[in-house]
């Protein structure tokens, strides 16, 4: 997407092939899904997996019983995350969910192959990404492994950048980051840009940006479901579901609403997330604020 201020950002994208992470994915066709593929011997259809490689959608790229397990990300939304985090040359830093693999080759292309760590649950996953990484001619840590625990023995990190939705921000995080790092993550259906004290000690805003990513497997628990028994004359309104799915289970939605009108409908930005030890709370304006949300870190 013709966003990217930085050109070593832009030279990222422009030199790292994604048809090399993305073999085969499906697209959602009425009743299911569609699968193309770079080797299918009808060249229209050979044709149309390059183009939809090439298109600024997110692709998914793995499928379990008809569910969505993995998927790698529209473009220019990888676009404005690695844009944000705002990395310097000698970074390190640590993704977790590696996906295709092609999200550690642009961040590889960027800050070299011995300053990034991706991490994934899934074995399959792992593997695949690796040899995605290798056939485009990169070889970050691939390490599989619960990303809610991070990767001990790869830090300290300057960043750490998640593409899998959390329910909260996992501790280990924090005593795995050098002081002033910063952790850019999917929490609800937003982005938290948080800045990293020390191993205690984190707190910043989400960005305006939606996000909507697969939720992270393993250490915590997915955020629950929404959407299903809400009132009917509820709004379907973006920002106010964003406050929804953030204070799932701690808000009830009629109330949701309340705090959501009395505020001026705020979106997105005008939300945040603190760490303080094992107390962590998203809020809405003030992190001492009236508005304010536990995020259990048990899940």
């Amino acid at each position: 997407g013709g966003a990217l201020a930085d050109p070593r950002w832009r030279a990222a994208f422009e030199e790292v092939p994604r048809h090399l992470f993305v073999p085969y994915f499906y697209l959602g066709v009425v009743g299911g899904y569609e699968r193309l593929w770079g080797e299918d011997p009808d060249p229209l259809r050979r044709e149309r997996w390059l183009t939809e490689a090439y298109a600024d959608a997110p692709l998914a790229t793995r499928l379990r019983d008809g569910e969505l397990v993995s998927s790698s990300s529209q473009p220019s939304l990888m676009a404005r995350m690695l844009e944000y985090l705002g990395v310097r040359d000698g970074h390190t830093i640590l993704e977790i969910g590696a996906g295709t693999g092609y999200n550690a080759a642009l961040l590889a292309h960027r800050l070299g192959d011995e300053n990034v760590t991706t991490v994934d649950l899934d074995p399959e996953i792992t593997d695949t990404a690796r040899n995605h990484l290798a056939a485009a001619g990169y070889h970050p840590a691939v390490v599989t492994g619960d990303g809610a625990r991070g990767c001990p023995s790869r830090a300290p990190f300057d960043r750490i950048m998640a593409t899998c939705a959390l329910p909260n921000v996992p501790p280990a995080w924090l005593a795995q980051c050098r002081p002033d790092a910063l952790v850019l993550a999917p929490l609800a259906t937003g982005l938290i840009a948080l800045r990293v004290l020390d191993a205690e000690h984190a707190a910043g805003s989400f960005l305006a940006t939606p996000a909507y990513f697969v939720p992270l497997r393993g250490g915590g628990s997915a955020p629950p479901a929404r959407g299903d028994g809400l009132p009917r004359r509820l709004p379907r309104n973006d920002d106010f579901r964003f406050l929804l799915a953030l204070t799932a289970g701690r808000l009830d939605p009629v109330d949701a609403l309340d705090v959501w009108r009395d505020a001026g409908e705020p979106g997105r930005e005008r939300f945040g997330v603190s760490v303080r030890g094992a107390r962590q709370w998203a809020w809405l304006d003030d992190p001492d604020g009236p508005y304010n949300w536990p995020l259990d870190p048990t899940g």
